[in-house]
């Protein structure tokens, strides 16, 4: 991104640093536990933490799944190659796929790399083929079965 198209970068100082990973570690974890792991006081982690998700540094707090155990199978890394001008539309029909749990936009041999969860075989296979390569923009799809997860977050 250029211009106006890339997000403007936030300044970080230490203290915002170490209550990032804070939350990184544990979304869940109250204002009040933030401040005594990062050392400072309670108010000043409110103001820090609304702070930072008021400059869109924090942009949500969520439930890392163990997708297993949530009756998701089957997962893969779905590479994509597009059509030149194919992103900026393709992107939210992309989102709007509940099997699709992350996209990226990438350099290299292919434009987009997708992280899939489905609850079966069966399941990843119409996400890709009556999903994914019938959008119009997609030139090309290539699969990469996950064995098994590690999330070192």
């Amino acid at each position: 991104m250029t211009g106006k198209d890339a997000p403007a970068e936030v300044a970080l100082d230490e203290i915002d640093r170490r209550i990032i990973a804070e939350l990184t570690r544990d979304g869940r974890m109250s204002v009040t536990q933030v401040a005594e792991n990062v050392h400072i006081s309670r108010a000043h982690a409110y103001s820090r933490i609304a702070r930072l998700t008021g400059e869109g540094v924090l942009t949500r707090f969520t439930a890392l799944v163990d997708p297993i155990k949530a009756g998701l199978k089957s997962s893969a890394y779905v590479t994509l190659k597009l059509r030149q001008d194919a992103w900026r539309e393709l992107r939210d029909q992309l989102g709007a796929i509940p099997e699709v749990h992350h996209i990226a936009l990438v350099g290299g041999d292919f434009d987009v790399i997708l992280l899939v969860r489905a609850v079966d075989n069966i399941d990843l296979r119409r996400v890709i083929f009556d999903q994914l390569q019938t959008m119009p923009g997609v030139l090309d799809t290539q699969t990469f079965l996950v064995f098994e997860d590690v999330d070192t977050r």
